[in-house]
C-alpha cells in the first residue's frame, strides 16, 4: 500500500507530461500497472478471480 502523501502527489498535475505517474486506484501501486483497467497486476488478478471485471475469465488449455 502506498502512503497517502504519495497518492496525493500522483494525482497532482505534473509540470511536464513525461512526469505522469500512473497508479492503481485501489492500492496506489505504480509497478505492474495496467492502463486498460487502471489497476495493478495484483488487484487485477483479485478482481478477475472474483468476477468483478466484465469480459475477463481465467484461461486454461
Amino acid at each position: 500500500m502506498a502512503k497517502t502523501s504519495v497518492k496525493a502527489r500522483a494525482r497532482k498535475e505534473p509540470k511536464f507530461a513525461s512526469r505522469v505517474v500512473r497508479r492503481c486506484f485501489r492500492c496506489g501501486r505504480k509497478n505492474g500497472y495496467m492502463r486498460d483497467f487502471d489497476l495493478c497486476r495484483i488487484c487485477f488478478r483479485e478482481f478477475a478471480n472474483q468476477g468483478k471485471i466484465p469480459g475477463i475469465k481465467k484461461s486454461s488449455w
